[in-house]
């Protein structure tokens, strides 16, 4: 059985791309999603509207993925057309490049650490730190993995937190966060203006919701769920939090394909540099990587993640603030 480094070294071979494949899912998932645009514009009646609509919102997420393995120099390395296009989805996700890459990259080289900036990352606190946080501190980190905040990522996560506190934190470092954020506010004016509610609505609006609603739903439950582990820095090992602090989100196939694999997140955390349509291909090749901890998209398992709020050190385990 392959442990720790050994098993990173064995996923290599998976870690390279297939660059016609690379490209055919970013051509094919750009013209759906283009199509489900100009159908939520187009089509006659509100139904056909919303039905492209939540269509395209679901290729956003798929496009996210695609993008977000692009940052990681997994998929379309050292091709101009990519980075143009790429550079563009970012902004039009209102996650521009600077921004995500910086925090997504701290998140996976610090996924789990207890006391580490959460960066890129739901804030984690222990049960003994709750207990001596005034009220307020209470509220504003109970606030932050509120289920309704998660569900309006859409503003928290993406307008306020990928563009204006990026922006504010360093203006000169990030200013394509507020470039991205003024162009989002004028085009969304200008589609209400010119082409009516319905039109911002089922073509702007409808969409990223869904997207952003789902994505932070996804990045949140991949690392908070029953049987999640963290680790005090000294402790913190790199495969281990990989493999024991990212789940598998079990999915029907459709979903699967929507989220670009990203239910096989602990795979994702162990060899970044692996495309992400050949990491199911990864999970069948490694027994090692099977026995994994697990969730699912349904009702019952995410109440049980949303559940889970403070880290309890005494019984190494997440536990809910009732009682303490």
């Amino acid at each position: 059985m392959l442990l720790g480094k050994n098993l990173i070294l064995a996923t290599k071979p998976f870690a390279k791309e297939i660059r016609i494949r690379s490209w055919f899912h970013t051509i094919s998932t750009l013209s759906l999603l283009i199509f489900a645009l100009a159908g939520s514009l187009l089509m006659p009646f509100i139904l056909l509207k919303l039905a492209c609509s939540i269509f395209a919102g679901l290729l956003l997420i798929r496009m996210f993925i695609i993008y977000h393995d692009h940052q990681h120099h997994t998929i379309l390395t050292k091709s101009t057309t990519a980075e143009i296009i790429m550079t563009i989805f970012g902004m039009y996700m209102l996650s521009p490049t600077s921004i995500w890459k910086r925090s997504h990259d701290h998140h996976h080289n610090n996924n789990s650490k207890l006391f580490s900036a959460s960066i890129g990352s739901y804030p984690i606190v222990t049960r003994k730190k709750f207990q001596e946080m005034t009220s307020s501190q209470k509220f504003i980190y109970l606030a932050v993995r509120h289920p309704i905040t998660i569900a309006l990522g859409y503003f928290s996560m993406f307008i306020i937190g990928m563009c204006l506190r990026s922006f504010i934190s360093n203006p000169k470092k990030h200013y394509d966060s507020l470039i991205a954020l003024v162009v989002h506010i004028t085009v969304a004016a200008l589609l209400f203006i010119f082409l009516g509610w319905q039109a911002w609505f089922f073509m702007f609006f409808l969409p990223f919701l869904i997207a952003f609603a789902m994505g932070a739903y996804l990045f949140y439950a991949q690392h908070n769920f029953p049987g999640v582990e963290f680790y005090e820095n000294k402790n913190w090992v790199y495969e281990k939090a990989a493999l024991e602090s990212s789940s598998f989100m079990k999915m029907n196939p459709v979903m699967a394909w929507f989220t670009g694999n990203i239910g096989y997140h602990h795979i994702h955390h162990l060899n970044s540099k692996i495309p992400f349509y050949r990491l199911p291909e990864v999970m069948k090749h490694f027994t090692e990587l099977q026995n994994c901890k697990t969730t699912k998209l349904t009702p019952k398992a995410m109440s049980a993640c949303f559940k889970l709020k403070v880290w309890d050190q005494e019984s190494n385990q997440m536990i809910g603030v009732k009682g303490l």
